[in-house]
C-alpha cells in the first residue's frame, strides 16, 4: 500500500480542527438538542465508525473524503466514551486522564516494539494503519478528559480556554522549527487539537448570557455551529482531493527530502518539552486557587422557587410530563426495593429526558420549568449525578424523588 495517511501540512491542522469543532457541536447536537441522549449517541456513532473505518482500511492508498471522514467520527466517539465516564458512570476527570495517559503510552509501546516507528509518514500495512486508528481514538478521548478537566480546575470559559491549547500547540511547533523529535512533537499537537478545537465549538455555540458556571459565547447553537464547520471541512476536502498537496507522494516530489535530525538539539528540546509542562502545570495550580465558578453541576441557584403541587407543569403538554413522572416513580420504586442500579438509571434517564426537553418546556412556563429544575438538581444529587458526591442513603433519594412526583402533579 502506498502511506494511508496524508501529509503533515499546514492543511492537516486545519482541517484537523474543523473536525473536532464539528465533533463536538455535532454530538451535542444529537445528544441534547435531538434528545437522543449520551449511551444512545454513543451507540450510534461507534456503529458509524466500524463502518467507515472498514472502508478506510480497505483502501490501498490516502483518500482525503474518507480518511477525514473517519476523523470526523472517531473524534465524536472518543469524546462520547470520555463523556459517559464522567456522566454515566461518575468517573473524575483526572482518573479518566491518568488511565487514558496510561493506555496511549501501551498503544504506542506495542506499536513500537512490533512495528520499531510510530512515524506517520510509514502508515503502509495493515497492522501500522489499525494501531494509527486505535492511537488517534485514545488521543480524542485523552484530549477531551484533560480539556473538560482543565476547565473544571480554572472555571475558565470557553473562549479564554482556546488560548491555553493554542499556546501550547505554537511552543511545541517552536521545538519542532529547532529540532525536537517530529514524531513526539506531531502526537502532543494532535491531542492538544482536541481542546482546542472543542473550545472553539463551545465558544460558538454557548449563549451569550448564562448562569454562574455555564459557558457562554457567540450564540450560534450547536446545529449553526456544526453547519458551517461541515462546509468548510467539505471546501478542504475538495479543494484537497483536487490538488492532491497532501498526499505523501506527491509533497515528496515537490518538496526537498527532510533533513536527519540532530541529536544534540532533540535532547535539548526534550528539555523544553518538560519545562513547558512544568510551566502549564503552574499556571493551572495558579489559575484553580484563584476565585472562579466552575462548569461543574449545576447549582442549586433556582430552588427559591416554590410553587403548589402540579402548578409548576400545569402549561406543559401532559404526554412530557406523564413521561417524566413514569420514570421518577420508577426510580423511586426501585430505591425503596434495594435495587441501587435500577434507581441510578432511572434516574440518569430522567436527567437525561429533562434536559433533552428543556428547549420545548421552558418557554412555555419559565417559572415551572425553574422550579422543576431545581428540584431535579436536588435528586440527581442524592445520586451523584452531575455532582462530584458519592451517592447518599436510599432513604434521601425516596425523600428528593417524592418531593418532585410531587409538584409534577
Amino acid at each position: 500500500m502506498l502511506n494511508k495517511v496524508p501529509e503533515v501540512t499546514i492543511w492537516f491542522w486545519v482541517i484537523k480542527i474543523l473536525c473536532t469543532t464539528v465533533g463536538e457541536s455535532f454530538a451535542d447536537w444529537i445528544n441534547m438538542k435531538l434528545g437522543v441522549g449520551l449511551v444512545n449517541t454513543a451507540w450510534i456513532f461507534t456503529a458509524v465508525f466500524v463502518v467507515v473505518l472498514a472502508v478506510q482500511l480497505r483502501l490501498k492508498r490516502y483518500v482525503p473524503f474518507p480518511y477525514w471522514l473517519t476523523v470526523v467520527v472517531v473524534s465524536v466517539t472518543g469524546t462520547l466514551y470520555t463523556d459517559i465516564l464522567t456522566d454515566q458512570l461518575n468517573v473524575p476527570l483526572w482518573i479518566s486522564s491518568a488511565v487514558f495517559s496510561v493506555l496511549l503510552a501501551v498503544v504506542f509501546g506495542v506499536w513500537w516494539l512490533r512495528e520499531r516507528t510510530l512515524s506517520i509518514h510509514s502508515v503502509t500495512t495493515l497492522p501500522r494503519e489499525s494501531f494509527y486508528w486505535l492511537a488517534v481514538l485514545v488521543t480524542f478521548a485523552l484530549g477531551t478528559a484533560t480539556g473538560d478537566w482543565t476547565l473544571e480546575l480554572t472555571g475558565w470559559s470557553p473562549g479564554a480556554s482556546v488560548m491555553l491549547p493554542l499556546g501550547l500547540i505554537a511552543a511545541i511547533t517552536a521545538l519542532w522549527k529547532f529540532g525536537a523529535n517530529p514524531v513526539l512533537s506531531f502526537w502532543l499537537a494532535y491531542i492538544l487539537t482536541r481542546p482546542l478545537g472543542a473550545n472553539i465549538g463551545d465558544w460558538l455555540a454557548s449563549p451569550k448570557v448564562a448562569q454562574p458556571g455555564e459557558p457562554t459565547g457567540l450564540a450560534l447553537g450547536t446545529f449553526t455551529t456544526s453547519l458551517i464547520f461541515l462546509s468548510l471541512i467539505l471546501a478542504t476536502v475538495a479543494y484537497l482531493t483536487v490538488t492532491r498537496s497532501d498526499v505523501t507522494e506527491t509533497h515528496e516530489a515537490t518538496h526537498a527530502a527532510h533533513v536527519t535530525g540532530d541529536p544534540r538539539k532533540e535532547h535539548v528540546a526534550l528539555a523544553g518539552f518538560g519545562l513547558l509542562a512544568v510551566v502549564t502545570t503552574g499556571l493551572l495550580v495558579w489559575a484553580h486557587s484563584q476565585p472562579h465558578v466552575g462548569p461543574a453541576p449545576e447549582t442549586d441557584n433556582t430552588s427559591a422557587v416554590q410553587m403548589a403541587p402540579g402548578v409548576a407543569v400545569k402549561k406543559f403538554p401532559p404526554a412530557k410530563v406523564a413521561a417524566l413522572r413514569t420514570l421518577a416513580s420508577t426510580s423511586l420504586k426501585d430505591a425503596r426495593s434495594g435495587n441501587a442500579k435500577g434507581a441510578h438509571a432511572a434516574a440518569q434517564s430522567l436527567r437525561d429526558l429533562w434536559d433533552a426537553d428543556q428547549a420545548s418546556l421552558q418557554p412555555l412556563d419559565q417559572t415551572g420549568w425553574t422550579s422543576i429544575d431545581a428540584q431535579m438538581d436536588k435528586v440527581l444529587k442524592t445520586f451523584g449525578i452531575d455532582h462530584s458526591n458519592p451517592p447518599m442513603a436510599p432513604a434521601q433519594q425516596e425523600k428528593e424523588l417524592n418531593a418532585l412526583l410531587t409538584d409534577m402533579g
